[in-house]
């Protein structure tokens, strides 16, 4: 029908009678819409209605064109060479047209012509850069002429922003798009605000520097009444941060945080986490930051901000006393916010005696008076009052259980303490109880080898761990890819790993099998979990599943295996099983029974404790060890690895590596990672290495300690996988290799 009747309405299109042409431009969009082919055929017609004076004409000629545009990339062609002047020329007429009451809405002459001609001059004008230039002029009168205290000429002023934003514009007439954007800033009405951030938004990546002019009035809107305002606001505001502004805006966030409303403070608190993580460059300055973000709304911290919080103060060793110092006291002032209990109480528990003594102080740091007694006060306080998180009272207990150790005098306090929670309805804190009380009361000897100061937690393996998590949380969401927002960038020596997964390292045709892993099952108490590794459930070579009630105190003593630091596959762990009756994990311990030794428990009907049976000559410190000859365990242009060997003749599955690293080129390596991965049957535990810079020229070289146990010594030899990462003059590099040259007996 579109098709026959096409002819009639080319031929109505012609008519004298003005409301004829304007229903029959109306009626040719519409057969436009429904036969696309037929679009040139109204091309020289339409062009030729905007030429008439009557607005209702020239409203119906513009969709007309609209349409056009939108159907054929032939009519877009023709209407940029044909129409770009007559648009121009009604814009100018009605922009200074005198007053007219049949058009005039508000004191404003046709808004309605106005929005629609520049709706069209956008399409034509994007991609086009003599279009644009044509219409930049007539923009920047409209820009400028419109009156923006009235409703009408607002709406015209957005569309004139939209309009220069899609086109090719210069850059002066941009910068004025977005100050009107600014001063929509300053509106009492809600609705131009939130119009203005939304497109203030789309306008960052055409001139970020123009917006950052705006930066002041952007944030008094993150505390605007409005919550649709707020979260634009807010985005908008972490959309500018970049390195030169991260601490004034993350200065004003914070304070904000303080007086913002408890529905917005969770978003709040996501955006400054996120930013100060992304852009700080020193590491007292996160740490700051973070403390004030904990003191402020730890309840709305995310668990996994409060891991890396506590992986990066693992790391920074300089500004460990410092820390648990500030975290002391925002525990005093702000006690009931859950996260900063946590992060405060596992400081305090490692760091208590530079709590007490007041080491590692820093310039202009006041001096912080806490007795041995005060350290202990504040964590039982701290389990008092968060009796009901069975996380954070956990952690509350192995800090407990660690100040024992490190204060001796508390130490029979803290049984005290810790036998309360016997007869906790909560069973991890019912079973904590008993077993810490246990260590307490009867292995004086082998305690301050147990509760010694966990090792540097492995920052690389923990972003590989997170960005990881993060990608799979995205693929559940059914989202499209994202680039992330990129981990800790902080100066701490550790490059950021490369995307691949460790797993990859694990091809290893020795045994036809990769290497197990412990996995450990997500439940609400994540963060305990990853901070110290309890909860999971570890599966042994011959897989046969622990019971979890004895495996939680095996995995945070590491008793029964030997967990890597490096985050590394490939280690088994013993089994333990299940134990049908209380017993003591730990009675009877010989004060000379080294804890890494410990044999595999079986099945038993009374009480008893893992640790009985023990020989008591076992040294703690090992035995002697026998040598055996330095491999070249891989060399190519830029990088040599020498392996020195050393086994203990008590048991000669256990082989301890000394590795040294040397740089063949003229250009030094920083941000040096060595990481190994062995067949299932293979135990490896990495140490940390000497240093993260291997000198040039072969000048000096970076040493790390590798111990592997082969559990089928003289039956399968020794096999590695190993990869190297490092940066020169900051571009990223990789190099991996096999080792199959071990000496034979090994």
């Amino acid at each position: 029908m579109a098709r026959d009747l096409s002819p009639e309405v080319e031929r109505l299109m012609r008519s004298r009678e003005v409301n004829t042409k304007k229903k029959a431009a109306l009626c040719s969009i519409r057969i436009v819409r429904k036969v696309p082919d037929l679009a040139e055929n109204f091309m020289a017609l339409a062009a030729s209605l905007l030429k008439e004076k009557h607005h209702g004409v020239l409203i119906s000629a513009i969709q007309l064109c609209t349409e056009l545009c939108k159907a054929s990339k032939d009519a877009l062609e023709y209407l940029r060479k044909n129409c770009i002047e007559g648009l121009v020329r009604i814009l100018r007429d009605v922009s200074n047209s005198s007053y007219a009451p049949e058009y005039d809405v508000s004191g404003i002459a046709d808004p309605f012509l106005h929005i629609r001609v520049l709706k069209l001059m956008r399409i034509l004008g994007q991609g086009d850069a003599d279009c644009s230039e044509y219409m930049n002029d007539i923009l920047a009168q409209v820009a400028t002429k419109t009156e923006s205290n009235k409703n009408a000429g607002n709406a015209i002023l957005y569309e004139c922003v939209q309009t220069i934003m899609g086109i090719e514009a210069t850059s002066g007439l941009r910068v004025l798009a977005i100050n009107i954007l600014g001063r929509f800033l300053s509106n009492r009405d809600n609705n131009i605000r939130y119009v203005a951030l939304n497109m203030l938004m789309r306008a960052i990546a055409v001139d970020v520097l123009a917006v950052q002019r705006h930066r002041t009035t952007i944030l008094e809107c993150v505390k605007d009444a409005d919550a649709s305002i707020r979260k634009r606001a807010l985005e908008l505001v972490f959309l500018l941060v970049n390195d030169t502004n991260v601490e004034p805006l993350t200065k004003e966030l914070i304070d904000y945080l303080s007086i913002a409303d408890p529905d917005f403070k969770g978003d709040l608190t996501a955006k400054i986490c996120s930013i100060v993580e992304k852009f700080s460059q020193e590491k007292l300055w996160y740490l700051d930051q973070m403390i004030k973000v904990l003191s402020l709304a730890g309840n709305h911290v995310k668990d996994d901000v409060c891991h890396a919080l506590i992986v990066v103060l693992s790391n920074a060793s300089e500004l460990q006393g410092y820390s648990v110092r500030s975290l002391y006291k925002a525990l005093q002032a702000y006690g009931k916010q859950g996260s900063l209990v946590r992060v405060a109480v596992w400081c305090i528990g490692e760091y208590g005696e530079m709590l007490v003594n007041n080491v590692g102080m820093l310039d202009g740091e006041e001096p912080v008076t806490v007795t041995e007694s005060g350290a202990v006060d504040a964590v039982e306080i701290a389990l008092n009052c968060h009796s009901a998180d069975a996380t954070t009272g956990a952690m509350c207990l192995v800090a407990l259980l660690k100040l024992s150790s490190r204060f001796p005098s508390t130490s029979e306090r803290v049984k005290q303490i810790v036998a309360r929670n016997k007869e906790n309805v909560v069973l991890e804190l019912q079973q904590r109880s008993i077993e810490f009380s246990s260590i307490i009361q009867r292995h004086q000897s082998i305690r301050s080898s147990l509760l010694e100061r966990m090792p540097v937690l492995d920052e690389a393996s923990y972003l590989v761990k997170r960005a990881t998590a993060t990608q799979a949380t995205i693929s559940a969401d059914k989202l499209a890819p994202t680039v992330a927002p990129g981990g800790l960038k902080l100066p701490n020596g550790v490059a950021k790993p490369t995307s691949a997964p460790l797993a990859d390292l694990l091809d290893l045709s020795s045994d036809g099998a990769p290497a197990s892993t412990t996995t450990s099952t997500t439940t609400s108490n994540g963060f305990l979990q990853d901070l110290l590794g309890i909860g999971g459930v570890s599966t042994a070579t011959t897989g046969v599943p622990s019971i979890a009630s004895t495996d939680i105190l095996m995995d945070l003593l590491s008793i029964g295996s030997s967990p890597s630091q490096n985050g590394t596959p490939g280690q088994e762990s013993k089994p333990v099983h299940a134990v049908p009756e209380a017993i003591d994990l730990l009675g009877s311990l010989s004060s000379t029974t080294s804890v890494s030794e410990t044999k595999p428990t079986h099945l038993v009907s009374q009480d008893m404790d893992l640790l009985d049976g023990l020989s008591s000559s076992t040294s703690v410190s090992g035995l002697e060890k026998t040598v055996h000859p330095s491999i070249t365990a891989f060399q190519s242009a830029t990088l040599k690895i020498t392996f020195d060997f050393k086994r203990q003749p008590g048991n000669p599955r256990e082989t301890t590596i000394h590795a040294t690293f040397t740089n063949l080129t003229s250009s030094t390596y920083t941000d040096f990672i060595f990481q190994a991965a062995v067949p299932k049957f293979i135990q490896l535990k990495l140490d940390p290495a000497s240093g993260n810079t291997v000198p040039a020229n072969g000048n000096g070289s970076v040493t790390q300690g590798l111990n592997v146990t082969n559990n089928q010594q003289g039956q399968k030899p020794l096999a590695m996988r190993i990869r190297m990462s490092y940066k020169v003059n900051g571009e990223d590099r990789l190099e991996q290799g096999q080792v199959s040259n071990f000496p034979s007996g090994l």
